[in-house]
């Protein structure tokens, strides 16, 4: 069985490579261009010449992942085979666009992959048996906590967001590891507290509901981060955490009294926010009509919305569009820059990608072992699968923007890292429910 699960994993990373070297070569026949784009953003003759560049990072990109598959095969993993192909071909994606959009932002990226890689291995070498975590959802609680206090007296400012904070060359954004706390969390609680928060133990208007003392640190836990967030005014990730709080809640009981409190609740917070925070309203009514803003906030959703619109059913072709018009847009817009160069086709089959991402998420959340195990992999799933909707909710204006990262594609360090954990926590639930630790004893 574990030869097979390696053989099928390693198949599809053939088809990664292919797709990776396809890329670069496509890239190649736009080299005046980009040559001179990488020379302007890094300095001429202060870097290796730019082709060089790019094969040296394509190429440590995927040996990075073969030689994870590799070791695993010799480790006895017997993780899903699925799951690292799917990751590859959209970090390969991300890869590049970078190349294509911002050459001196690849190279950093590439830095981060490196981390977020040997995080990946290390995650999936020493934490193989998860079950001893849920013995720690208060410390999970209170590490949440402080790592979301930090930035709002420590932090700096970017894009809006008060949530980055400075670590000798390194620039961090810890609400993206706090993501993966409030998961563990939440999983603990839930999976102690389950039969009560189904049952209830108290009675409203002839409905069952649980007591303070049950329901009581979940609504502490989110309140708390919030309005952290709301201080920090980084509301796309409060958004993510408000939302998985809600589907691991729902996973949890399977009633819709909590989403329909939840979402109440969500309405009159999203309400009194808008009327106090200015930068609340500000989101807000660049989404609403951004047209008269088009000299200013609204110019950014603008300069997506055209180049969405622009790249047809098969796009402009990868590197022939116009996507640099967009600010920031190898951050939370790189998906704009996607559509407009490879099309509707293209833009679909990312979104196929992160399909295929989730569905395997739940399906390793079905089959776990015990509930705080299948909770953590639904919550790990509902992470990925919100972030991704919340951020091209934003760049095609069905969403306010949120200023969130598209995982695995956009540039950022810290998401890239934290998607990584997020993996290879997932990788080490679907090695139990394929008997890997059982075979170990």
């Amino acid at each position: 069985m574990l030869a097979n699960l390696r053989k099928e994993e390693r198949s599809l990373l053939y088809y990664i490579t292919a797709y990776l070297a396809v890329g670069v070569f496509t890239l190649y026949l736009g080299e005046p261009e980009l040559n001179r784009a990488y020379e302007l953003a890094l300095g001429s003759g202060t870097k290796l010449p730019f082709w060089w560049f790019v094969v040296l990072l394509s190429i440590g990109t995927m040996l990075g992942f073969w030689l994870i598959s590799a070791y695993w095969r010799l480790a006895g993993f017997r993780c899903d085979p699925f799951l690292m192909p799917i990751t590859a071909g959209l970090t390969a994606l991300g890869l590049i666009f970078l190349f294509r959009l911002r050459p001196q932002y690849a190279e950093r990226q590439f830095a981060w992959l490196l981390i977020g890689l040997l995080a990946l291995l290390l995650i999936t070498t020493l934490l193989r048996k998860l079950d001893w975590l849920a013995d720690y959802k208060y410390i999970y609680a209170a590490a949440g906590a402080l790592l979301l206090v930090l930035p709002i007296f420590f932090g700096q400012e970017q894009y809006g967001a008060r949530s980055w904070l400075r670590i000798g060359l390194f620039q961090i954004q810890p609400s993206e590891f706090v993501k993966i706390l409030l998961v563990l969390f939440l999983a603990s609680f839930l999976a102690e507290n389950r039969r009560v928060l189904t049952a209830g133990s108290d009675q409203i208007l002839g409905i069952s509901i649980p007591g303070i003392r049950e329901y009581g640190p979940l609504v502490v836990m989110w309140g708390i981060s919030l309005l952290i967030l709301v201080f920090q005014k980084d509301l796309g990730t409060a958004l993510i955490y408000f939302c998985t709080f809600l589907a691991m809640v729902y996973a949890a009981t399977a009633r819709m009294f909590y989403v329909l409190i939840g979402l109440i609740l969500f309405f009159l917070g999203g309400t009194v926010a808008y009327h106090i925070f200015g930068h609340v309203q500000a989101r807000v009514d660049i989404w609403l009509n951004p047209w008269p803003l088009m000299g200013g906030s609204g110019y950014q959703i603008i300069q997506s919305l055209f180049a969405l619109g622009s790249g047809g059913i098969f796009g402009s072709g990868l590197g022939q569009g116009m996507p640099n018009l967009i600010p920031a847009v190898h951050t939370d817009f790189i998906f704009s820059a996607i559509v407009e160069e490879l099309g509707l086709l293209g833009g679909c089959a990312v979104l196929v990608l992160y399909m295929c991402f989730i569905f395997r998420g739940l399906m390793i959340a079905l089959a776990a072992r015990n509930d705080f195990t299948s909770l953590m992999a639904t919550g790990l799933t509902a992470l990925m699968g919100l972030q991704t909707f919340i951020i091209i909710a934003g760049v095609i204006k069905l969403l306010p923007m949120t200023g969130v990262t598209l995982p695995f594609i956009s540039y950022g360090g810290s998401s890239l890292v934290a998607n990584f954990v997020l993996l290879g926590m997932l990788l080490n639930i679907s090695h139990e429910v394929n008997g890997g630790n059982e075979t170990e004893h």
